[in-house]
């Protein structure tokens, strides 16, 4: 459900003036989502309360050791980083869980001890700007930790309860998951928010991400949204289950990205639970009500949804179908984001078993570093094609009886043309389809290669029908004339 008082108001605001300047724009990039404590332990020293053994502590993640992997992503073919937040943090637990992923914030411009210091962060963004990546970071606009001491100090800065009980706008004014709900509205908290967002892009940051904006109070959010756009800061915002009209209606006002959930169902559904492929061409038939399709955030799971190879019980099974998934991605329009793990079908149910260590080279199993090299050739392909980077769209009208295990679309830009054919039968099959049927020209062409590594998949262009040779349960890409 959307906020239409907030969204309608935001809407009319942005409508009214003229857009001057170039948007900021994330077309092209493909982002990595990192949890720092659940990453990489650099410096040991700051590991007080780890527990290794525990999933709701400290396990000793650092920027340090984010810094040390930085290599690691850029070899992923990643060309961009999200971290959750890194902020000083509430210090003491809550229901026995840690503020280790960084949303119980006490203080929006320092730097938690656990993942370092400011000098830490700054040494980050070098050296990751120096690799030709991009820093993106969580920002919470929403609520303070449990257990900040702002609670107590400022109240005034905080909803109460009769408020809440009071409001025709439950989301904006009641807590989230009991969190301490700010007043976006009062100046003082107005002026902490704007001026965290301000101090964290003099460091370097380059793009933010902000968790909840469901929940937050839409004459701030026009606000943050013109500043942002005004410094050149590409901006993807949280709200849980957007689906394409919740994305189109933030895009109209004032934000670059939001993440796709509904495409992360459908795929989920499709692709892992092996339900056919209707679901994704269902969303990706509303495509067109989008503003801006080549910045919306695409992805296959998320620190705060079970792991994407969890989806079956089968280990190996979770493995090939993630192989698929990660493919199937790289070929959709807007931005990838994968989340830490994903490359090698780590597994995990709901928080925080999704939210497991990451584990690297020296710790993988051979069929663990299978799923990498299909993750890092999907990346480079992706990357190496200006149509599956930047190019619009087209579903083709695949005939009802095939629509199920087949999807087909191209990908063009500046004359260069992809087909990507999406494939959920278990069994290799061969199509014959008439090009007049899915609406598709293309010159006669003969045994075209799939344009991803160690894939038998094949294609034909002879006499007005295209002819495709697909392996099971995969997504293949051919340049086609």
């Amino acid at each position: 459900m959307r906020s239409l008082v907030l969204l309608g108001a935001l809407l009319a605001s942005v409508q009214a003036g003229a857009q001057t300047t170039p948007l900021p724009s994330f077309e092209g990039q493909v982002i990595y989502q990192v949890m720092p404590d659940r990453f990489a332990d650099g410096n040991p020293a700051n590991n007080q309360g780890v527990n290794l053994d525990d999933p709701r502590a400290w396990h000793g993640g650092d920027l340090a050791g984010l810094t040390g992997k930085l290599e690691y992503i850029r070899a992923l073919g990643a060309t961009a980083v999200w971290l959750t937040p890194v902020y000083q943090q509430q210090p003491v637990n809550t229901s026995g869980t840690a503020p280790y992923h960084g949303y119980w914030p006490a203080d929006f411009r320092s730097v938690d001890p656990h993942f370092g210091t400011l000098a830490d962060f700054t040494a980050f963004v070098k050296a990751a700007h120096g690799g030709g990546m991009k820093v993106v970071l969580d920002q919470v606009i929403n609520h303070y930790g449990y257990e900040a001491a702002a609670v107590k100090v400022r109240p005034q800065w905080f909803t109460t309860d009769a408020e809440c009980q009071a409001s025709a706008q439950k989301d904006i004014d009641c807590p989230l998951a009991g969190l301490p709900n700010l007043k976006q509205s009062n100046p003082e908290v107005t002026d902490v928010l704007l001026g965290a967002d301000d101090f964290w892009r003099t460091q370097g940051v380059d793009a933010y991400r902000y968790d909840a904006i469901k929940h937050v109070e839409g004459p701030f959010l026009k606000t943050l949204f013109a500043r942002d756009r005004a410094a050149g800061t590409w901006t993807l915002g949280e709200w849980y289950d957007a689906d394409t009209g919740t994305v189109a209606d933030w895009q109209k006002a004032g934000l670059d990205s939001l993440f796709l959930f509904s495409m992360q169902a459908a795929m989920k559904s499709s692709i892992m639970g092996g339900q056919g492929l209707d679901t994704v061409r269902a969303v990706l038939e509303r495509q067109g009500e989008l503003p801006r399709p080549g910045e919306v955030a695409l992805f296959l799971d998320n620190h705060d949804v079970p792991r994407f190879a969890q989806g079956s019980l089968f280990e190996d099974v979770g493995r090939e179908r993630t192989k698929y998934g990660l493919r199937a991605l790289m070929t959709l329009r807007g931005v990838p984001v994968l989340w830490q793990g994903t490359e090698i079908a780590q597994r995990g149910g709901t928080d925080p078993d999704n939210r497991r260590q990451m584990r690297f080279e020296n710790q993988w199993t051979p069929e663990e570093r299978a799923v990498y090299d299909v993750a890092r050739d999907a990346i480079a392909v992706r990357k190496a094609s200006p149509a599956l980077s930047r190019g619009t769209l087209a579903l083709l009208n695949v005939p009802d009886a095939q629509a199920g295990n087949l999807l087909l679309f191209t990908r063009t830009v500046q004359g260069q043309r992809v087909l990507a054919a999406w494939h959920g039968g278990k069994a290799r099959t061969t199509y014959s389809l008439k090009l007049a049927g899915l609406t598709l020209s293309a010159a006669d062409v003969s045994g075209v290669k799939t344009l991803f590594a160690g894939q038998d998949a094949k294609v034909s262009v002879r006499s007005g029908y295209l002819h495709l040779s697909l392996p099971p349960q995969d997504a293949a890409a051919f340049v086609l004339p």
